[in-house]
C-alpha cells in the first residue's frame, strides 16, 4: 500500500500567488501518479478544494484564526493520529514539534536577506521558525540553484538535505495565435502591441525601474508601445499606485489581479516582457512568458539567469537606463525577436510539472528511509 504524506494547503486559502501556483499544479500533477495517498490539511477550506477532491486528494481543516497558529498548534495534534506517514510543507516553515519527518520546499530565503521587503505579518510567521524548520526537516527542496547556494552560504549545516527541483509551467502557456494576439491587443486598445510586465506591483519587483526606463522611451518617442502592468499591489507600493495612476494618461495601464485564462492572453498578445527584479527564487512569469513566445528581458540577480538562460536578454536591476536601452534594441529587431520567440519556447519546455513530480516523489523515498534522521 502507498504511504500517506500529509501536504500543508495553507497557500491555496488566501488570493492565489506564486507559491499557491507551485503547490496546486504540482499536488495534481503528484496525485495522477499514484505513487503515494495525499492528504491537504489547513486552516481553512482552500480555494481549490473542489478540484483537489476529484483529483483523489482528501482534503481536511482544523479551523484557527492564523495560518501560523495552526501550523504550530492544531496541525501537530492531527499528524499525531497515526495515519500518515511524512509531512511536506511548500511553505518554508514546520512545526516545531512535528511527529512524523518532514520536508519542506524553500522557494526563496528574502525574509533573511531582504526583511525590509515584507510585511510583519509575513516575518512574524516565518523568522522565528525559519532555523528551525530547516534543521528538522529530513530534505529541503529548493526551485534554484540560487536558493541552494543562499541556503548553503546562510545554513551550511542543512546543505547535503538540500535537492533542487525546478517547477513546471502550466500548459495553457504556450503560443497565441495571429487571431487571439489580436483580440486580445484590440481589447486593451494596444492594436501595435504592447510592452508587459506581470507579478506583485511592489519595491522588491522592481517596478519602479520598469517604469522608469518605459517613462524614459515614451519621452524620447511617444509612439513607444504602451505599458501593461499586471498583478496587485505589496508591500511598500504607496508611491507606486500614485506614479502609475500619473502615467495612466500616458500609456501605462495596470489591470490588478486577473483571474489565469485572461492572464495567458495577455502574455499571448504581448511585444516584449520584463522582469528586472532584484531577487527571485524562481521566477514563474519569465519562464510563463517564454513559454507564450515573448521576447523576455530579466535582471542577471539571483535565480533569474538559470530561468531564461540563453533565452533572454539579461539586465543590471539597477540600471534602469540598461533596461531601457535593452527594451528599445528588442523593439527595433524584429529578427533578434524572433530569434528569442523560438528559442525562449525551447527553454520552458524544460520546466515540466511531470518532471518535477518525479523529482518530489525521489525526495518523499529519501525522506521516508531516512525516517528520524535529520541531516542525513
Amino acid at each position: 500500500m502507498p504511504g500517506t504524506i500529509a501536504v500543508d494547503l495553507r497557500a491555496l486559502v488566501p488570493t492565489a500567488t506564486g507559491i499557491g501556483v507551485y503547490t496546486r499544479s504540482l499536488l495534481l500533477e503528484l496525485a495522477a501518479r499514484r505513487a503515494y495517498r495525499y492528504l491537504g490539511l489547513a486552516h481553512r477550506p482552500p480555494r481549490e478544494e473542489a478540484e483537489l477532491a476529484a483529483a483523489g486528494i482528501a482534503v481536511e481543516h482544523q479551523p484557527a484564526p492564523l495560518g501560523v497558529i495552526w501550523q504550530q498548534l492544531r496541525l501537530p495534534r492531527r499528524l499525531e493520529r497515526g495515519d500518515v506517514d511524512l509531512l511536506w510543507s511548500p511553505l518554508i516553515t514546520l512545526p516545531l514539534r512535528c511527529p512524523v519527518p518532514a520536508v519542506a520546499t524553500v522557494h526563496d530565503l528574502t525574509t533573511v536577506l531582504m526583511p525590509e521587503t515584507h510585511r510583519l505579518k509575513v516575518k512574524w510567521s516565518v523568522l522565528p521558525f525559519l532555523r528551525a524548520s530547516l534543521d528538522r526537516a529530513v530534505r529541503l527542496v529548493t526551485i534554484s540553484h540560487a536558493t541552494s547556494r543562499d541556503i548553503a552560504f546562510h545554513f551550511p549545516h542543512c546543505a547535503a538535505k538540500v535537492r533542487v527541483v525546478y517547477p513546471g509551467v502550466d500548459p495553457e502557456f504556450r503560443p497565441g495565435t495571429w487571431g487571439e494576439i489580436d483580440d486580445i491587443r484590440q481589447e486593451l486598445g494596444a492594436p501595435e502591441g504592447y510592452i508587459l510586465y506581470a507579478g506583485t506591483l511592489e519595491p522588491r519587483k522592481n517596478v519602479g525601474a520598469v517604469l522608469d526606463a518605459w517613462e524614459a522611451l515614451h519621452d524620447d518617442d511617444p509612439r513607444t508601445p504602451p505599458l501593461i502592468l499586471v498583478g496587485p499591489y505589496g508591500w511598500a507600493s504607496q508611491h507606486l499606485v500614485k506614479r502609475i495612476e500619473r502615467l495612466k494618461r500616458e500609456g501605462v495601464q495596470s489591470l490588478g489581479h486577473v483571474d489565469r485564462a485572461r492572464l495567458v492572453r495577455i502574455f499571448q498578445g504581448a511585444s516584449l516582457f520584463v522582469y528586472p527584479s532584484f531577487y527571485e527564487g524562481f521566477g514563474l512569469p519569465p519562464a510563463e512568458a517564454l513559454a507564450c513566445g515573448i521576447p523576455t528581458i530579466v535582471s542577471n540577480a539571483s535565480s533569474l539567469p538559470e530561468v531564461v538562460g540563453q533565452a533572454g536578454v539579461q539586465v543590471d536591476p539597477g540600471d534602469a537606463g540598461e533596461l531601457a536601452a535593452a527594451i528599445r534594441d528588442l523593439l527595433a529587431s524584429p529578427g533578434r525577436r524572433d530569434e528569442l520567440r523560438a528559442r525562449g519556447i525551447e527553454q520552458a519546455a524544460r520546466f515540466r510539472w511531470d518532471t518535477a513530480a518525479a523529482a518530489m516523489e525521489e525526495v518523499f523515498r529519501e525522506a521516508l528511509a531516512a525516517g528520524g534522521t535529520i541531516c542525513a
